[in-house]
């Protein structure tokens, strides 16, 4: 064993990111692990220090934070090769559930830089008319992504409420959109709805199952798409959301499939809780892109 890159957001998880790189740090040197720190304070600050610490040659990648944290450094992790090992200190820590990493223990997280078991998994791609983006878990389009844009943009209230206000705006604004899809080599449809989840992973949002059965490292993306409702019917698809029962409803379809392209005016689309298009999305997946340091025994890909 080289040396063991770590590199953390502490802003993450609303400051938990520093406490838990803390408790990482501590574990490693106790086991005698050689190792470097990287923090970054910013998106592009992890992304230059993300280059900077694979350029060194290390032989793993330890990234402290959320979904968002790795996501935004997978083009040079990919490139890299470098298996990372994820110790989750984010809000939702979606590919963490999906894997059946150690979420609330940070040494057992940690540890697997040393002991886990190499896993490669896939990534999705979302390409648009401004660039490409890649993700770890599910990409939004549609109501549940506006209302992450207008969480984003309020400045008030702080928390939680910031969130239920925007979900409560959007509720009041609520319209179906027109959107056009199409599957794989297939025809363009014209299919109104609410929104659509492409998902590489089952839950996003900290553990709502919206791409129920959805696995990491089949090769194929999971597309649920839900037709037009009103405010009352979309209310009532919640719990079966969080229960992951939403795929016998009869206004909402899901495909398999390895490439979608979903567009509608208006469109906003998210995935590991940033924004990554607009308009015109397509969504792709890159199949076995990423190696995951995991535990020795497999876990089912929808671990709640």
């Amino acid at each position: 064993m080289g040396h063991i890159a770590v590199l953390s957001n502490p802003l993450s998880g609303k400051g938990r990111g520093q406490r838990v790189a803390d408790d990482a740090l501590a574990h490693l040197r106790r086991r005698g692990a050689d190792v470097r720190v990287y923090a970054g304070r910013s998106a592009a600050d992890t992304r230059r220090l993300a280059a900077a610490a694979l350029d060194a040659g290390p032989d793993g990648l330890v990234v402290v934070g959320g979904d968002g944290t790795l996501s935004g450094i997978l083009e040079v992790v990919c490139a890299a090769g470098v298996p990372v090992t994820v110790v989750p200190a984010g809000t939702g820590n979606d590919l963490a559930r999906a894997l059946g990493l150690p979420r609330a223990d940070v040494a057992e997280a940690v540890e697997l830089a040393l002991t886990g078991v190499p896993r490669a998994i896939d990534i999705g791609e979302v390409r648009t008319s401004t660039g490409t983006s890649l993700f770890l878990t599910v990409a939004a389009l549609g109501f549940d992504a506006r209302v992450s844009d207008r969480t984003n943009r309020l400045r008030w209230p702080s928390g939680a409420l910031r969130y239920y206000l925007a979900l409560l705006v959007e509720l009041v604004r609520l319209r179906p959109f027109d959107f056009t899809i199409r599957v794989d080599d297939g025809p363009e449809t014209a299919a109104p709805g609410t929104l659509v989840a492409v998902g590489n992973t089952a839950s996003y949002g900290g553990g709502m199952p919206v791409c129920i059965g959805a696995a990491p490292d089949d090769g194929a993306l999971d597309i649920v798409a839900v037709g037009p409702l009103g405010r009352l019917r979309l209310v009532r698809l919640f719990p079966l959301l969080l229960r992951g029962t939403h795929l016998a409803r009869r206004e909402v379809r899901h495909v398999r499939a390895r490439t979608v392209t979903v567009a509608a005016p208006g469109l906003v689309a998210y995935a590991d809780g940033e924004r990554v298009g607009a308009e015109t999305c397509t969504i792709s997946i890159r199949a076995g892109a990423l190696i995951v340091m995991t535990r020795a025994e497999r876990r089912d890909a929808h671990v709640r």
